[in-house]
């Protein structure tokens, strides 16, 4: 009986070290993580939450993916603020299995500035600083730093040859940058407690995710505009403009970059063409089977009920202020040709809709219908035919009206119209390209790679963007700024390591569930296409 009492007692004793550690853990990476994540410069567009302990790391040991993805260079650096400065004794047992914070931001001088934050045990002291300051040959040279009211230090890596800035930001939370501007910024900043820069996981969802990755949507554009030439790139673009916050889990693959969670609409600021998508259901994505071989990005939109997508595509171009435009257009299409266009196409219109752009820059628009027989005497009246088969639109911005922001690029199109596809162009010859491609079926599809990439991607969306990166290479070269395509192009881990990436939006609850999918190349091509 004693030894009954004796073992139970243990027990009891080891239930309760368990509970008190599981819920210390959930304090720090959950609900934790939203103080340390205020104390963030909120200009950031993107953040990257990991925990700082041996299993994240080991899980990408001897794995490229990640060098690929952040680049050789910074990559380096990182590793050795990880392991020169914090797996240092003197520090180690303070920041280790603390959740750590990657923040990106652009820099004054055309680059990207990285920006890390963390907490450190309570017991933590400014002093031990000073302690490892004393040592000998530690790799670095640290000096005191003050800027504003704020205590730091500045480290720098022997290796490295390059200074790295410390500082303490509140309580035991810190923040470091290879950028002394970034960590200044960092200082100085003040933050709004009731603006809301990024949306947090629940406790539980974030202590039990290896890794997360946070995205306020409207601050891509600044992001994008020190990696592009022109502002004007519509790769992603209207990712940029959507007023959304995502909070994104890491799902671990070795060979690919996979996160999965919410984007939720900030209603509070206006909307975008995006946010039309929110009201209709995912709908199974059919029409990139029909993506050519040659294409370099795309941008592929999905309703479920295209007639309510019609109107709320209307009613966002009253809000816009468009509506007197958007009626004089349709107003004169039905003067001169007698059809009332805007609502004979949404009753024709199908589920899906694509822009996609070639590796020779051809545009092509794809749009699915329910009868192209039924679609041919309206298409043929608005337009001046070419060929029995080919014609041009008479009046201009007709795709902008009745498909939405992304048909922008097609003014006066020429068009042909194959099985119950409705395909838009800027010139003949890219139709004639197209139509080629159609009937010698020289699609994306027929591809082991993309196979194997398309079988990691949600069946269903509403709004899916994809890039083949090596078709896309020549777009780079003449979009990316100069220092940007040479570190791509000519460093040896880059994103030219990756086949392709997508990035898909599927509605729910006036929200959007998210999928980020990132395949890294394969030597091994052998693989079977799903089955639905």
């Amino acid at each position: 009986m004693r030894r009954l009492i004796i073992i139970t007692l243990i027990l009891l004793a080891a239930t309760a070290y368990i509970t008190v550690k599981y819920f210390r853990n959930l304090n720090t990476s959950g609900m934790y993580a939203g103080n340390i994540m205020h104390t963030i410069p909120d200009n950031a567009a993107i953040v990257f939450e990991f925990t700082n302990e041996k299993s994240f790391y080991d899980i990408y040991a001897g794995n490229t993916l990640l060098h690929n993805l952040i680049g050789g260079q910074k990559m380096s650096e990182l590793d050795t603020v990880r392991n020169v400065l914090f797996g240092n004794a003197a520090l180690n047992s303070f920041f280790y299995s603390r959740n750590v914070f990657m923040s990106l931001y652009p820099s004054q001088n055309n680059d990207v500035d990285l920006l890390l934050t963390a907490s450190t045990a309570k017991d933590f002291n400014l002093s031990e600083f000073d302690k490892l300051a004393g040592q000998q040959k530690t790799g670095m040279l640290i000096t005191p730093l003050k800027i504003g009211e704020k205590r730091g230090y500045n480290i720098y890596f022997n290796s490295l040859k390059k200074r790295f800035y410390i500082i303490n930001i509140d309580a035991n939370i810190f923040s470091g940058s290879f950028s002394k501007g970034l960590i200044t910024q960092n200082a100085n900043y003040k933050a709004d407690r009731d603006k809301q820069a990024f949306m947090l996981l629940p406790d539980q969802q974030n202590s039990n995710s290896l890794a997360n990755l946070y995205i306020n949507y409207q601050h891509l554009g600044p992001l994008f505009s020190k990696l592009f030439k022109s502002n004007n790139s519509d790769i992603f673009k209207p990712f940029r403009l959507l007023p959304a916050l995502a909070a994104l889990n890491l799902n671990f693959k070795n060979d690919a970059v996979m996160f999965s969670g919410y984007s939720n609409i900030q209603t509070n600021k206006p909307g975008t063409y995006l946010n039309i998508f929110v009201k209709q259901q995912p709908v199974t994505n059919q029409l990139k089977d029909l993506y050519p071989s040659t294409t370099a990005y795309a941008l592929n939109m999905a309703v479920s009920n295209p007639v309510q997508f019609s109107a709320d595509l209307a009613e966002f171009y009253k809000n816009a202020g468009l509506l007197t435009e958007e009626t004089a257009l349709f107003d004169k299409i039905k003067a001169q040709t007698g059809i009332a266009l805007q609502h004979e196409f949404a009753q024709l219109l199908g589920n899906e809709f694509a822009v996609v752009t070639t590796r020779y820059q051809e545009r092509i628009a794809i749009i699915q219908v329910k009868n192209g027989s039924k679609l041919r005497p309206f298409i043929n009246n608005i337009s001046g035919m070419i060929t029995d088969d080919v014609g041009q639109f008479n009046f201009a911005k007709v795709p902008y009206f009745l498909l939405g922001d992304a048909f922008s690029a097609f003014k006066k199109p020429y068009f042909r119209i194959i099985d119950n596809y409705l395909i838009l162009a800027n010139s003949v010859k890219e139709l004639d390209s197209y139509n080629d491609t159609y009937f010698n079926r020289k699609f994306l599809n027929k591809t082991q790679e993309y196979i194997k990439f398309d079988n990691l991607l949600a069946e269903r969306s509403n709004i899916a963007f994809f890039i083949h990166f090596k078709n896309a290479q020549q777009i780079l070269k003449n979009g990316l700024k100069d220092d940007f395509y040479i570190a791509y192009k000519n460093n040896s881990l880059s994103w030219k390591n990756f086949f392709a990436s997508s990035y898909q939006f599927a509605a729910t609850d006036k929200n959007f569930y998210t999928n980020f999918c990132l395949l890294q190349n394969q030597s091994d091509t052998t693989v079977s296409k799903k089955t639905n």
